[in-house]
């Protein structure tokens, strides 16, 4: 019953920054999660931030890339620094009808069914 809707996606540059939104139509104390799906490739979890704030990331974006929710907005944010060439994909917004029981869950796309329309995010070198 949530709606989400990405926002910010664009073109840039390696070495460039980029932030996106997702706005929730709903209010929920679910998590939000950010997945995205290159080109060729399986879609792949890429970070997820709870009602309290704690943050997951994945690997490949640790230390670049910031989420964060503003939970009276009903927002959540990804901040993008130092972007590569391999960031290249859509970008979907993604949350669930309640909070996760364990950990792990939060990484499966399966375990979501609310999901945004995606947002494209280009990197050229």
């Amino acid at each position: 019953q949530v709606q989400l809707v990405e926002s910010g996606g664009g073109s840039v540059r390696a070495g460039d920054s980029l932030s996106l939104s997702c706005a929730a139509s709903g209010r929920t104390t679910a998590p939000m999660t950010w997945f995205r799906r290159a080109p060729g490739k399986e879609r792949e979890f890429v970070a997820a931030v709870k009602w309290d704030g704690t943050t997951y990331y994945t690997n490949s974006v640790k230390g670049r890339f910031t989420i964060s929710r503003d939970n009276a907005k009903n927002t959540m944010y990804l901040q993008m620094n130092t972007l590569k060439v391999e960031d290249t994909a859509v970008y979907y917004c993604a949350s669930a009808p309640r909070p996760f029981a364990s950990m792990r869950a939060h990484f499966t796309a399966a375990n979501y069914h609310y999901w945004g329309q995606g947002t494209q995010v280009t990197v050229s070198s």
